[in-house]
C-alpha cells in the first residue's frame, strides 16, 4: 500500500474546518498536518514569499496579487471566510461621526491597504457614495504579503505602534477599518448607516456574500502530488457540507468554478481599479492552474 501524502496546512477554525481539525472527517490518500498560525493572516506572508505551507487559506486579494506577479500558488475554487462589510468602518462615538461622503480629506486608519476588508470597504464606499479613492487619506502600518507590490503613492506608512483604536480615542485619525479585531461596545460605532440592510441588500443584488478568504496549494505540492491536492479539496467540500445553517445568516463558505467565476471576475475588476493590481488578470489565468490539479 502506498504511504499516505501529507499536506502542511493551515486553515482558520471555523464549524467548517472543525471536522478537519478534530480528525472526525479523514482520507487514507491524504493527511492534513495543520500548524496553527494565530491570527491566520500572519501565515499569509510565508506562504506568498516561502511557499511555506502545501495548503493555506489566504486573503482574496493577497491570492491576486500572488498570481499577478508570478507567486508559487494555486488558487482553489474554495471560499473559506466571507463576511458583511460596511460594519467594519467605525469612528468614535464620542465624537461627531462623518457621514461617508464627508471622508474625502479625512484619515481613516486601516492595518494595510492591501487588506481584503479595506478592499471591500473602500468598493462600497464608491458604488454607495461615489467617494473616490485618491480622496481619503489612508493610513497603514503594514505593507503587502506580496513583497513585490508597493501601495499607491496616496497611501501613508503613519499608524506607528499605536492600536486603531487607541488612534481613533485620541483623535489621530478618523476612522478606522477593523477585520476580525472589531471592536465590540458601544465606544465605536459604524460609519456608514443601516449597514446590515445595505449588505444584505447587495448580497442580494450581486448573488453572493463579500468574499474575504479562499484556500491555495502550493505550486510544488501541485507538481508534487496532485492526486492529495485534489483530495484536500474534497474533504473541504465533505467538510463544508457537515454544517447545519439555519435562518437566513450570511453563507461564509462558496465551492466550485462555476460559481465563483462571477464574484471573482468582479473582485478582480474592482482591485484594478483600485491600483491592487499591476493589470487586469483573466480568469484563466486566476483558475487555470487549479482546473489542471482538479479536473475542470
Amino acid at each position: 500500500m502506498a504511504d499516505t501524502s501529507v499536506l502542511r496546512t493551515v486553515l482558520g477554525d471555523y464549524p467548517h474546518t472543525a471536522p478537519l481539525k478534530r480528525g472526525e472527517l479523514t482520507s487514507p490518500a491524504v493527511r492534513l498536518e495543520f500548524h496553527e498560525v494565530s491570527p491566520v493572516h500572519k501565515a499569509f506572508a510565508p506562504m506568498v514569499r516561502q511557499e511555506a505551507y502545501d495548503l493555506s487559506e489566504l486573503a482574496i486579494v493577497t491570492c491576486l496579487q500572488a498570481i499577478a506577479y508570478g507567486r508559487p500558488v494555486v488558487l482553489l475554487p474554495a471560499v473559506v471566510a466571507s463576511r458583511f462589510q460596511r460594519k467594519c468602518l467605525l469612528a468614535t462615538a464620542s465624537r461627531a461621526v462623518p457621514a461617508p461622503e464627508e471622508l474625502a480629506g479625512k484619515r481613516v486608519g486601516v492595518r494595510a491597504f492591501t487588506q481584503t476588508t479595506g478592499f471591500w470597504i473602500r468598493a462600497h464606499l464608491a458604488e454607495d457614495y461615489g467617494l473616490r479613492l485618491g480622496r481619503v487619506r489612508w493610513i497603514t502600518r503594514d505593507g503587502a504579503h506580496v513583497e513585490q507590490f508597493e501601495d499607491p503613492p496616496f497611501v501613508e506608512h503613519g499608524l506607528g505602534d499605536d492600536s486603531l483604536s487607541g488612534l481613533l480615542r485620541t483623535g489621530g485619525i478618523d476612522a478606522a477599518i477593523f477585520g476580525n479585531d472589531l471592536p465590540g461596545g458601544d465606544e465605536f460605532v459604524p460609519v456608514i448607516p443601516d449597514a446590515d440592510e445595505r449588505d444584505r441588500e447587495w448580497a442580494r443584488r450581486h448573488g453572493f456574500v463579500p468574499i474575504n478568504h479562499m484556500v491555495v496549494a502550493g505550486m510544488t505540492a501541485c507538481r508534487r502530488d496532485p492526486a492529495a491536492v485534489r483530495e484536500a479539496y474534497t474533504l473541504l467540500k465533505r467538510a463544508d457540507e457537515t454544517v447545519v445553517r439555519t435562518g437566513d445568516a450570511p453563507r461564509p463558505t462558496l465551492f466550485g468554478f462555476d460559481r465563483l467565476r462571477h464574484p471573482v471576475e468582479m473582485i478582480i475588476d474592482t482591485c484594478f481599479e483600485q491600483g491592487l493590481l499591476p493589470r487586469k488578470l483573466t480568469l484563466d489565468e486566476v483558475f487555470g492552474p487549479a482546473q489542471d490539479v482538479l479536473g475542470a
